[in-house]
């Protein structure tokens, strides 16, 4: 939701985004240079993860982040790689979805539902 409270397309983040990039001479990086900046933030996810959830706590001087923002910056850096490469985000997840309803149907339990 946004500040609003209403909720956004995926076509709008893509468009917020593009009007953000668009604004700088330097624009989008290279999808490789994406790829590292997205690697990298799944990296303090998963240190964010392991801080909350697993065996490591946080050291007294290590920031304060939080695994919304670090998903945050996932998506925004998920975001900036599909506009720099023409994709719409909207279309992807729709493919994918179809996959996942036909190809992995019969993976997992259904839950029973009830009448």
């Amino acid at each position: 939701m946004n500040e609003k409270g209403s909720e956004k397309s995926l076509a709008e983040v893509q468009r917020e985004v593009d009007r953000y990039i668009s604004q700088f001479k330097e624009g989008y990086f290279s999808p490789l240079s994406m790829l590292a900046r997205m690697t990298e933030e799944v990296g303090e996810l998963a240190r964010e993860v392991n801080h909350r959830f697993g065996e490591k706590p946080k050291k007294a001087d290590e920031a304060d982040n939080s695994i919304e923002m670090e998903l945050g910056d996932i998506l925004f850096i998920v975001i900036c790689f599909a506009n720099s490469l023409g994709i719409d985000l909207a279309e992807a997840h729709d493919r994918v979805m179809h996959k996942f309803n036909t190809r992995d149907a019969g993976r997992w339990t259904p839950k029973n539902i009830e009448p």
